[in-house]
């Protein structure tokens, strides 16, 4: 599987699963965010 395929094939995907997508990514925010706050409190 080379590269432009693959990335043909992620993109497809985020399309199809869109909420799931958007889901995962507020996850992460809310995560690096919380991190970031506990390193500039602690």
């Amino acid at each position: 599987m080379n590269l432009p395929s693959t990335i043909k094939i992620s993109l497809r995907a985020l399309r199809i699963n869109k909420m799931r997508s958007a889901l995962t990514m507020l996850g992460i925010i809310i995560g690096v965010g919380a991190v970031i706050t506990m390193l500039a409190v602690g």
